[in-house]
């Protein structure tokens, strides 16, 4: 009896060691790590280009107002 447990106790700790080096490879993994940089710097461009369109939006609107109502006065 106690040679079968020993041996079920020999494989349980077989396989959680076995377990627990696969777990610990994949944390120490770094292979998605360029596509997450990469996803990173395309969000933050992404933000820029939106907060630059407002800017510029709103800069010509600006503008744009400014011009019509020059306009509008030298028809007068």
């Amino acid at each position: 009896m106690t040679d079968y447990l020993l041996l079920a106790w020999v494989a349980q700790r077989n396989a959680c060691d076995r377990l627990w080096d696969r777990v610990r490879d994949g944390l120490n993994d770094e292979s998605g790590e360029g596509v997450i940089s990469a996803a990173i710097a395309v969000l933050i461009m992404a933000f820029l280009g939106v907060a630059l369109w407002v800017a510029f939006s709103n800069t010509l609107g600006g503008a744009t107002r400014n011009v019509d109502s020059q306009v509008q006065k030298i028809g007068q």
